[in-house]
């Protein structure tokens, strides 16, 4: 594996960056900033960075069919369209909660938006538990809440046939699989197909790649792992010069480069000194697999 090659392709030190997405039509990297209140795009073309400012904690962001995007946008999913830098509401969820926002969220096969939501932080990964809670927009725009009583709802992603969604609640330190309908965008049977070891730390952000193994972004952990879902076993672990790895992408023109998001929110002085690129979006080359490109939302 001494090919494998990482770069800090922006070093922005974003406080929560996360939801990397590649946008295939810009040839660019899309991301946000969940407590700096931004969603990015990276071209790796000028290595520079364009940034539009919300009114919330923004946790994820995906492509639409239609053109432009959707984010998940406090307790709103909305439409963000780029170049007006217009951000539309689209619905709300969790109003009788006062304390809890969305996190990461991800387009299924059918185009539907899944997102999960978490309390508020007090701390990095410190808060009021079994608050948040996972749904789905559909693209009528109705939505539908799969369950409650969730931690801090968090990376997600499909099977390469469709038939099981992975999901992860972060302080269950577990990869779960769901049966998947894709016709109704169903889930049921619940099980877990991969426990994290103490020193991976906290599963946060994931993605799939052509072979169908799961990449796992490990907060505290600095590290990205690659699981097979099939027998529960660990294949490869990268390590990042950076501590708070929060998410991970496929992307580039054939989808063989890694883009890895992280935070730099909770550190202090002497820690942002040892790890200056804290907050920064890696790449990673050499991996010698490749990833499956995003799903736009339908609606």
């Amino acid at each position: 594996m001494s090919s494998v090659r990482i770069e800090c392709v922006a070093q922005e030190g974003y406080r929560i960056g996360e939801s990397p997405v590649w946008d295939e039509k810009e040839g660019a990297l899309l991301y946000v900033d969940i407590t700096g209140r931004k969603v990015c795009r990276w071209s790796p073309v000028t290595r520079q960075v364009q940034a539009i400012p919300v009114d919330a904690p923004v946790s994820s962001v995906a492509l639409r069919k239609s053109g432009d995007y959707v984010i998940t946008l406090g307790t709103r999913f909305a439409a963000l369209k780029w170049k007006e830098e217009l951000v539309t509401p689209i619905t709300e969820v969790d109003k009788d909660k006062a304390n809890t926002r969305f996190n990461d969220g991800k387009v299924d096969p059918a185009g539907r938006y899944f997102a999960g939501t978490m309390a508020e932080e007090i701390r990095p990964a410190v808060l009021e538990r079994h608050q948040g809670s996972l749904y789905t927009l559909f693209p009528d725009h109705s939505v539908v809440k799969h369950f409650d009583q969730v931690d801090i709802s968090n990376g997600l992603d499909w099977s390469l046939d469709h038939r099981t969604f992975f999901y992860i609640d972060s302080l269950s330190y577990s990869v779960d699989a769901f049966d998947y309908d894709l016709q109704t965008g169903k889930i049921g049977n619940r099980r877990s197909v991969y426990k994290l070891e103490k020193e991976e730390s906290i599963p946060d952000g994931m993605c799939i790649d052509t072979e169908g193994k799961l990449w796992v972004a490990c907060y505290d952990g600095g590290r990205v792992i690659r699981l097979d879902p099939e027998t529960g076993k660990r294949l490869q672990t990268v390590k990042l010069p950076v501590d708070k790895t929060t998410s991970c992408c496929f992307g580039g023109k054939d989808y063989s480069e890694m883009y890895v998001t992280s935070a730099s929110d909770g550190m202090d002085k002497e820690w942002l000194s040892r790890q200056p690129q804290a907050g920064g979006i890696f790449k990673i080359t050499g991996l010698g697999v490749k990833g499956v490109p995003p799903y736009p939302f339908a609606g």
